[in-house]
């Protein structure tokens, strides 16, 4: 009977992992398996490889130094790394307490005491000690008839042991919701991992395309700069009129009206890879990112659709929040059944220590309960039916996070594509407009255009050299968003557990 009490039997759901979605692809119509490419920085050709592993350390395939070094500071530093880590150590030890309740509790006491026995109690005493002792009031028959109380000294020592059997498995159930929100936490630590080196990606980017772009505006003004001193020169002489002065000194202004935002934006990155280091703002990093140092991934891993519920992190965790869920709906359904437990204890009583446990001291008793609610007003019940709506609620959200994960990776794939398309046409777009610029300022010095022709080329030469900037960045990010959007390879890592 004993065994029985310790097996039991469990109530509730037995949880069963969902099945992969069955998609084979990421899109309605097959993706293209490249890129398009060409010379030039970030312009290269990109495959897919099906067969690749993607790398835990995904960023330093981008060969940045600065990146790699920044990144690593980062995961021991920031602060939400180490919460992260705190709510698993927690949920680690919630797990272990809750263990602790598939064993007896045993507890030890020892209770010394001076007490006054009145004498008004008529002799109903403690009565005689294992000592020879007789603990109880004094009667005084010569002279006035009174009962005297008397004074003395007990010990009481003893050993409990309590024990509750999981026969409906209650506590079972409450181990299994409680480990599957310790394993749900690990895939958060890990997406916290992945997201800030995603951010981390991101931020040095951002720093790098501004960078670029400040120098080109830089340039560019001071292109402006020289062109607008020989034009005053050229206006004394009577050889331009003054209005192509003016147009040039408008042209110059808005450049350096441009190149304001643009630093203002360099400043705040800085901040942001600071915060992200676990700096604040007046300690500075000493990294510096520069686009031309980067070196854009050729070959990029594609999951398939069904590795990739294995592989995210969140999807993981939302699969774990849906075990929990299916287990408190077994702790509900226990909890209407009948509780039993058993509690034991031995020890002894006496006036004097020495005969706690000699003759007449020791004493023991053992106690067996059996334990059912017959009347609460539906609470029990109620909270049934609230546990199995949580479970379809977790099954609701597990499905929605499968989705926006596959639209995340769809997402990135047209980005991939459609951003290195742009790339070649920014590309073509900029010599283009270079050729016309260079063009258009001989026709003007041979007096075949007027100067506002000049400037309205040289403008849209400008923008064309920032939008290639902007589409170089754009491919970098795209292959970080696609390493983000797979997974992050954390289960690459050579620590990584291998139990979830």
């Amino acid at each position: 009977m004993f065994s029985a009490l310790l097996n039991g039997c469990v109530m509730g759901p037995d949880f069963k992992k969902p099945e992969a979605p069955l998609a084979t692809s990421y899109a309605p119509q097959p993706l293209s398996q490249g890129t398009a490419g060409g010379p030039g920085q970030a312009r290269e050709l990109q495959k897919y490889n099906v067969t690749a592993a993607i790398p835990y350390d995904w960023w330093t395939m981008f060969h940045s130094p600065q990146i790699n070094s920044l990144i690593e500071r980062a995961f021991k530093t920031n602060p939400t790394i180490q919460s992260a880590q705190a709510a698993l150590r927690g949920l680690q030890q919630n797990v272990i307490a809750q263990e602790g309740f598939f064993y007896p509790t045993i507890g030890a006491s020892y209770s010394p005491s001076r007490n006054k026995l009145s004498g008004n109690n008529g002799g109903n005493a403690l009565g005689l000690q294992g000592n020879g002792r007789n603990i109880q009031t004094v009667s005084n028959p010569a002279g006035p008839v009174f009962v005297g109380p008397v004074y003395y000294n007990y010990h009481i020592a003893q050993l409990t042991v309590g024990y509750v059997p999981d026969v409906f498995g209650v506590n079972r159930r409450q181990v299994e919701s409680l480990q599957a929100q310790l394993n749900a936490q690990h895939f958060q630590l890990e997406a916290t991992y992945i997201t800030l080196a995603s951010n981390v990606v991101a931020a040095a980017l951002q720093e790098a395309s501004l960078r670029s772009q400040i120098v080109v505006m830089q340039k560019i003004i001071n292109s402006y700069n020289e062109n607008l001193e020989i034009m005053r020169k050229q206006l004394k002489l009577g050889f331009i009129a003054e209005l192509d002065v003016a147009s040039q000194e408008s042209v110059k202004a808005q450049a350096e009206q441009a190149l304001i935002p643009m630093k203002k934006q360099l400043e705040l990155t800085r901040d942001l890879i600071r915060a992200l280091a676990g700096n604040l703002p007046n300690e500075d990093v000493p990294e510096k990112f520069e686009l031309g140092s980067l070196h854009l991934p050729e070959e990029l891993p594609l999951s398939l659709p069904s590795q990739l519920v294995e592989q995210r992190p969140d999807i993981r965790a939302a699969q774990e929040q849906l075990h929990s869920a299916s287990a408190e709906v077994g702790v509900a359904i226990a909890s209407r059944l009948p509780q039993f437990s058993i509690t034991g204890a031995i020890g002894g009583m006496a006036s004097t220590p020495s005969w706690l446990f000699q003759t007449g001291g020791p004493f023991f008793s053992l106690l067996g309960s059996i334990s059912k609610t017959l009347l609460d007003g539906g609470t029990l019940k109620a909270k049934e039916r609230a546990a199995r709506e949580r479970l379809v609620e977790a099954g609701a959200d597990y499905r929605n996070v499968v989705i926006t994960a596959f639209q995340n990776v769809a997402d990135t794939l047209h980005a991939i594509q459609s951003d290195a398309d742009f790339l070649k046409a920014a590309a073509r777009s900029e010599q283009a407009l270079k050729v016309t610029a260079d063009i258009t300022r001989k026709q003007y010095k041979l007096g075949y255009v007027s100067y506002q022709i000049v400037v309205i080329a040289e403008q849209s030469h400008q923008q064309s050299l920032i939008n290639l900037i902007q589409a170089q960045t754009n491919r970098f990010g795209d292959a970080a968003a696609l390493y983000q959007a797979l997974g992050g390879g954390w289960w690459n890592r050579s620590d990584a557990t291998n139990k979830y």
